[in-house]
């Protein structure tokens, strides 16, 4: 008998899910100038904000879990040479929905169990905290990794509606 997947990563999935499509339809519309507008003063753009929430998910899904894609892998390499590059809103959407489906498939095939799974932080991490004076990271589960992405998004996400209001731009709305 095969485990079924967790019912808490159901709950979370459907969620995120509308949150994820509501997103992309957001960001889609934005011109190359309102990408470049500041979410506040000295802050970061529109844009940067946007990079910042998939340098998230492509850190946390990619390198800590090891569920990765292409496109996750080739937007890692850019960030590494280049973290001011101009961003583009279909660029923007299309490594959106390409770490989207990372992250969905791996929460509809993980189980309770996986779930549970402690996770050890790369040696790369390590070596960056090290490097920096700061204390190694500890072990977390799969469970805390979702949920402390999730809620960076969430956090975000607030950042993001609330500069897009400030400059009379449509928002976005998960319902």
């Amino acid at each position: 008998m095969t485990e079924q997947a967790s019912p808490i990563v159901t709950f979370y999935l459907q969620g995120w899910e509308n949150y994820q499509q509501a997103l992309v339809a957001t960001i889609a519309s934005l011109s190359s100038e309102q990408l470049a507008l500041p979410v506040a003063p000295h802050y970061l753009s529109i844009g940067e904000l946007l990079a910042h929430m998939i340098d998230a998910r492509v850190s946390w899904f990619s390198r800590w879990l090891g569920e990765e894609n292409a496109g996750m892998a080739h937007w890692h390499e850019e960030r590494s040479r280049d973290e001011q590059a101009v961003h583009e809103a279909a660029k923007l959407v299309a490594i959106f929905e390409k770490t989207w489906h990372v992250i969905s498939s791996a929460m509809t095939r993980w189980t309770s169990a996986d779930l549970e799974q402690l996770i050890s932080p790369p040696a790369s991490h390590q070596a960056w905290l090290q490097n920096q004076g700061l204390e190694e990271e500890p072990a977390h589960t799969r469970q805390w990794i979702v949920w402390h992405v999730l809620e960076h998004e969430i956090h975000h996400g607030g950042e993001l509606s609330l500069a897009l209001g400030t400059y009379g731009l449509k928002s976005f709305y998960t319902w």
